[in-house]
């Protein structure tokens, strides 16, 4: 169900993502697609349409992200939090690789998150491939 944003929650909100996905640091330029607001905490779990519980989405992430806010960490086989792209830096939990394809996870919750919002499948990482070939690079969120 959208939610109604008043322009100036929607331009804060796009200044503060720096126009990129919070979660992947896709660029809206760069997508294919608009961009999409994310409730961090799904409303359907209480959480509020305003800023500190709001960001900008790629489509890919915000659908594989639905309404969690944990996922498996690969690694440990805990159930950890996702990342917050309010509360937490994005470089505490993530890095890219040196060929600027692939998210890497640092942390456990860095980890989960890549797995389960899928922010290294094929389709993303042959998009990079290409950004990179034309001097482009998604970017830290």
């Amino acid at each position: 169900m959208a939610v109604y944003l008043s322009a100036a929650l929607r331009q804060e909100l796009l200044d503060a993502d720096d126009h990129r996905c919070a979660y992947c640091g896709t660029p809206q330029a760069n997508s294919g697609s608009p961009m999409v607001v994310d409730h961090i905490m799904p409303r359907s779990q209480g959480g509020a349409t305003r800023f500190d519980n709001l960001c900008f989405a790629c489509y890919r992430c915000n659908l594989y992200k639905g309404p969690r806010m944990e996922a498996i960490d690969p690694l440990s086989g805990a159930v950890t939090v996702l990342f917050h792209p309010r509360r937490d830096a994005w470089g505490d939990h993530f890095a890219w690789d040196d060929a600027g394809l692939t998210i890497l996870g640092q942390t456990a919750t860095g980890r989960a998150t890549i797995t389960a919002l899928r922010m290294n499948n094929a389709v993303i990482v042959d998009a990079r491939r290409n950004w990179v070939r034309l001097g482009w690079r998604a970017g830290n969120p």
